[in-house]
C-alpha cells in the first residue's frame, strides 16, 4: 500500500525552532528522570532510609501517580494557559517538593512529597511532550526523545548510586533549575488550540482509536512499572551481587539506542503493526521467564532485552498516537497514561510482596500478564485502524 507523508501535511510552526525542540527534549529527560532510574532510587530508599520492599512500591506509585495527574491537568488546561506559566509553576513545585524530601525522611512524609513532586514533573513533562507533538514531524521528535533516554538512563544509573539520598534529591533539583534560563524558548501559546482540545475526527479514523492507544500504553506500562521497580531488588533477593546487577542495569540502558534504531528500520520495512506486535510477544516471554528464578545469565539476558524492547515499543506507541491524532490532542495525555501504568504496576507488585514476602516470581508473572493484555489491545486497535485507514499502518 502507498505510504503517506510522515508529517501528515503539517506546516512548520514556532514549535519547530531547533532551540524549542532541544529544550523540550531536555525537559522530557528531566521529567522522566525518576522513572528511568527507579531501580537504583528504590534500592536507595531501602538501603539508606530503611523503607520496606513493599513501601518503595507505594512510593514509586505515588511519584508516578502524581506525574499522571499533572499530565492530565496539563492536557485539560494547556490550550487556555500560557505555557511559560505552566513551566514556572511546574519547576517551582518539583524543586520545592524535592527540597522538602531532603528535610523529611519518614515514609509518610516522602510518600506525600513524592506525589507533589510527581505532579510538578507531570506538568513539566506534558508541556514538553505536547510541544514535541506539535512539531511538523512528531514521530521523529519522539524517536529523538527516546534515543536521548538511552544516554540519560545510563548516566543516572551510573551516577545516582554514588550519591547520598539527599544527593539524589539535589541532583533532580539542579536538573530542573538548569532549564529555567531557557524559558524564552518555551512557546507561550500555539497559534491555534487544536493540539490541546479533543478533535472532531473528519478523516475516517474512529475516535476510539487514540483512546485504545492510550489504554495500551497503560497496560504496557503496568508491566514496565512493576518490572523496572523491582528488578534490582528481585536480583538481590536471589543472591545476585549488587555490583553485577548495577553494571547490568547501567550497560543495558545503552540497548535503548539499538531499540530506537531497530524500531526505525523495522518501521521503514514493515510499517507499524507487525514490529510492535512481535515486540510485545517477545516482551511477554522475556519478563515471564524470570518467574523461574534469577541467575547472573538470566538477569543479563532479561534486562538487556527489556531495555531494547521498552524503547522499541515506546517508539511505536508514541508514533501511533501521533499518526492517528495529527492535531496532537492526545500527545500531552501520553505521560498521564504512562503514569497510570506506573501507579498500578508498582502498587500491585508491592501488594503481592506484602501478601507473600519475597515472592518475586509472582511479580514477573503479573508483568507477563499485562504485556499480553497490551498485545491484545493493540491487536484490537490495529484491526479497527486497518478497516478505517490502512495506509497509516504502512507509514514510515
Amino acid at each position: 500500500m502507498a505510504e503517506i507523508d510522515a508529517t501528515g501535511g503539517r506546516p512548520k510552526t514556532d514549535f519547530d525552532d531547533w532551540r524549542t525542540i532541544v529544550l523540550s527534549l531536555y525537559m522530557t529527560l528531566v521529567g522522566y528522570g525518576v522513572l528511568v532510574a527507579i531501580p537504583v532510587i528504590n534500592t536507595a530508599w531501602v538501603q539508606l532510609l530503611g523503607f520496606s520492599e513493599s513501601q518503595v512500591g507505594y512510593v514509586t506509585s505515588a511519584d508516578q501517580g502524581g506525574l499522571a495527574l499533572g499530565a492530565v491537568i496539563t492536557a485539560l488546561i494547556i490550550g487556555r494557559f500560557n505555557r511559560r506559566h505552566l513551566f514556572v509553576f511546574s519547576v517551582a513545585l518539583s524543586i520545592g517538593a524535592n527540597y522538602l524530601c531532603t528535610l523529611y525522611h519518614s515514609y509518610e512524609a516522602v510518600l506525600y512529597l513524592r506525589i507533589i513532586a510527581g505532579i510538578g514533573s507531570g506538568i513539566y513533562t506534558a508541556t514538553a511532550v505536547a510541544s514535541l507533538g506539535a512539531t511538523q514531524r512528531p514521530a521523529l521528535a519522539y524517536n529523538m526523545m527516546l534515543f536521548a533516554f538511552a544516554f540519560s538512563q545510563f548516566a543516572e544509573i551510573r551516577i545516582l548510586p554514588q550519591l547520598s539520598m539527599n544527593g539524589i534529591y539535589w541532583f533532580f533539583i539542579i536538573c530542573y533549575a538548569v532549564s529555567v534560563p531557557f524559558i524564552k524558548y518555551v512557546v507561550p501559546r500555539a497559534r491555534t488550540t487544536e493540539e490541546a482540545t479533543m478533535p472532531d475526527r473528519s478523516d475516517g479514523i474512529p475516535p476510539l482509536i487514540p483512546w485504545l492507544g492510550l489504554a495500551a500504553i497503560v497496560a504496557t506500562y503496568i508491566n514496565i512499572g512493576a518490572y523496572w521497580a523491582y528488578i534490582e531488588l528481585a536480583a538481590l533477593n536471589d543472591g545476585i551481587a549488587e555490583e553485577w546487577s548495577g553494571s547490568v542495569l547501567a550497560w543495558a540502558s545503552l540497548l535503548s539506542v539499538v531499540g530506537c534504531a531497530g524500531a526505525y528500520l523495522a518501521c521503514k520495512k514493515f510499517g507499524l503493526a507487525k514490529p510492535l506486535m512481535t515486540a510485545l510477544v517477545v516482551m511477554t516471554i522475556n519478563v515471564g521467564f524470570l518467574a523461574a528464578g534469577i541467575t547472573d545469565l538470566r538477569l543479563l539476558v532479561s534486562v538487556f532485552m527489556f531495555n531494547f524492547l521498552w524503547i522499541f515499543i515506546d517508539v511505536y506507541q508514541m508514533s501511533t498516537i501521533a499518526l492517528v491524532d495529527p492535531k496532537g490532542a492526545f500527545s500531552s495525555l501520553m505521560p498521564g497514561a504512562q503514569g497510570i501504568g506506573y501507579i498500578v504496576g508498582p502498587s500491585m507488585a508491592a501488594f503481592i510482596l506484602s501478601q507473600n514476602p519475597g515472592w518475586y516470581s509472582g511479580i514477573f508473572m503479573f508483568c507477563a500478564t499485562f504485556a499480553a493484555i497490551g498485545l491484545f489491545i493493540y491487536a484490537t486497535m490495529y484491526i479497527r485502524l486497518h478497516n478505517a485507514n490502512p495506509q497509516l499502518l504502512h507509514t514510515s
